[in-house]
């Protein structure tokens, strides 16, 4: 009985490991998917940030394919992307961003260090256009046909090796 209560709760312990372990390998595509994919933008309108002007849900529909990354100024992974979102903004990426949860100056000061391919940044006080998205997070970065659909989603950090993926989704977007 003793030995038991002594093997018990290693099984438990290893049982608890086992169902943490087995979401590390799965994508985050897996876990965490936009219900709005193929559905329009939300309708938002918010205020602009970082010296760029604001963005509404009619920016969106333009008749262009376009980019919107949600961001913010505290966000590690968002300086681990910025280089990659440069790079398809030099290469005629339309990219818009809305800085989540953020104040003017951080986002200021943010975009000055990591720089800023961004056309128009709405300023996402509240966090509501990002729940609008149906993202979980920052960063998150979705591919917006020109009627305004929602196309794709990148969950996480932009890194090189997704350029090219996000650039052909953008292209298929027209």
């Amino acid at each position: 009985m003793k030995r038991l209560l002594w093997v018990l709760p290693l099984i438990l312990f290893a049982g608890l490991i086992a169902l943490f372990a087995g979401n590390l390998g799965r994508p985050p595509q897996a876990v965490v998917v936009s219900r709005m994919i193929g559905k329009p933008v939300p309708d938002f309108a918010l205020a602009g940030t970082g010296g760029r002007p604001g963005l509404s849900s009619a920016d969106l529909r333009t008749g262009q394919p376009q980019l919107v990354n949600i961001f913010a100024s505290w966000c590690l992974p968002c300086a681990v992307e910025a280089p990659q979102l440069e790079a398809m903004a030099r290469r005629g990426a339309a990219i818009h961003g809305i800085a989540v949860r953020d104040q003017p100056a951080d986002v200021a000061a943010f975009l000055a260090r990591h720089g800023n391919p961004f056309q128009r940044i709405g300023a996402d006080g509240g966090g509501l256009a990002m729940l609008g998205f149906g993202a979980s997070g920052v960063p998150e970065t979705y591919v917006i046909d020109g009627n305004g659909i929602i196309r794709h989603q990148h969950l996480g950090e932009i890194r090189a090796e997704h350029v090219p993926d996000l650039l052909a989704r953008l292209e298929a977007a027209r």
